[in-house]
């Protein structure tokens, strides 16, 4: 900063070749500098299940259940873990259809028949390890069971110990939260500023430490109550300790960018123009000039053209609003 003591004189704008105010104040001056910033915003969300991270059980079959291994909601369970031991005829009538093939494929060979006997149990559902047991031991067996498709929780189960089930009867529903979704709600005037950000973080009252978010979409409509579209983030959510449900904080920036700056003190703002006060050729001496700015904080003006760096502005252009300047209409 430096000062400078302006004499105050008759401005005569039409006859001089360019416009300048001199006044009897002390005048601070501040210089445009770069500086390297990011933008960011902070908003809040929900943590919501990744739809594509839930797994309906539904047999292709009609049978009992033996044995429920899976008997409560909200149990963990491991991918291929046993939910339930089942009875069902149709299953044990194509167990011993394969095994008859295989028989007589050892007498009179005839792959295809054999081929054809495994692949209708595969379409039942029957897991790989189970075919493989009858083909190994030559018998049946009573029973199947029915395997989790996915690690997660079961956040539904429709059957019970010794209870019947249909064909396309959903028993279970399990949610893998290994990764998780968080909705934002973001204002229709800020959607703009939102697209330029890349850095997401997610915090939540319950849950240890900060996770890493990656912006996904906006969904394609507004909500017309509360002028709102929403952002999808999806987090990884190893332990689990996003819950479902929990509120968040989202914490957004985008990546630094050096830019030309200006206290916005240095700024005033007429008839649609942004003006600043730059140091005139003599001691005292200030004119005017028009610049192109946008905001990049409260008190901070982004310079995007009209001044370069090192150039020397008035820090407090408010203060030049009462100069004969605005008398004789030098902005």
């Amino acid at each position: 900063m430096k000062k400078a003591v302006i004499i105050l004189m008759l401005l005569m704008p039409l006859m001089a070749k360019e416009a300048t105010v001199e006044q009897l104040f002390n005048v601070q001056t501040v210089k445009v500098k770069a500086q390297k910033s990011a933008q960011s915003r902070k908003n809040y969300g929900y943590v919501k299940v990744d739809e594509s991270r839930v797994y309906d059980v539904v047999p292709r079959y009609g049978g009992y259940i033996v044995t429920l291994y899976a008997d409560k909601r909200y149990q963990k369970v491991r991918k291929g873990e046993k939910l339930a031991k089942v009875y069902s005829p149709e299953i044990l009538q194509a167990k011993e259809d394969y095994i008859n093939a295989v028989n007589y494929d050892k007498q009179r060979p005839n792959a295809a028949m054999v081929e054809s006997a495994k692949e209708k149990l595969q379409l039942l559902g029957v897991a790989g390890s189970e075919i493989a047991a009858v083909r190994r031991s030559g018998k049946a067996g009573q029973y199947s069971y029915i395997t989790a498709p996915s690690s997660g929780y079961l956040f539904e189960k429709n059957v019970n110990n010794l209870g019947a089930f249909v064909t396309k009867q959903k028993l279970f529903t399990i949610v893998d939260l290994k990764k998780v979704w968080v909705e934002v709600k973001v204002y229709q005037k800020e959607l703009a500023g939102y697209r330029n950000l890349t850095d997401f973080s997610v915090t939540a009252v319950g849950s240890d430490g900060v996770f890493s978010a990656r912006k996904m979409q906006f969904y394609p409509s507004i909500d017309p109550k509360e002028a709102t579209a929403t952002l999808r983030l999806e987090v990884m959510n190893a332990k689990a300790d996003l819950l479902p449900g929990m509120y968040a904080t989202i914490t957004a920036s985008s990546a630094p960018e050096t830019h030309l700056t200006l206290p916005t003190t240095a700024v005033i703002r007429k008839n649609g123009q942004f003006y600043v006060f730059g140091v005139g050729e003599f001691e005292g001496e200030y004119e005017p000039k028009t610049v192109d700015v946008e905001p990049l904080d409260n008190n901070t003006y982004i310079v995007k053209s009209g001044l370069d760096a090192g150039d020397e502005v008035v820090d407090n252009a408010l203060f030049m609003m009462d100069s004969d300047a605005q008398i004789n209409g030098l902005y």
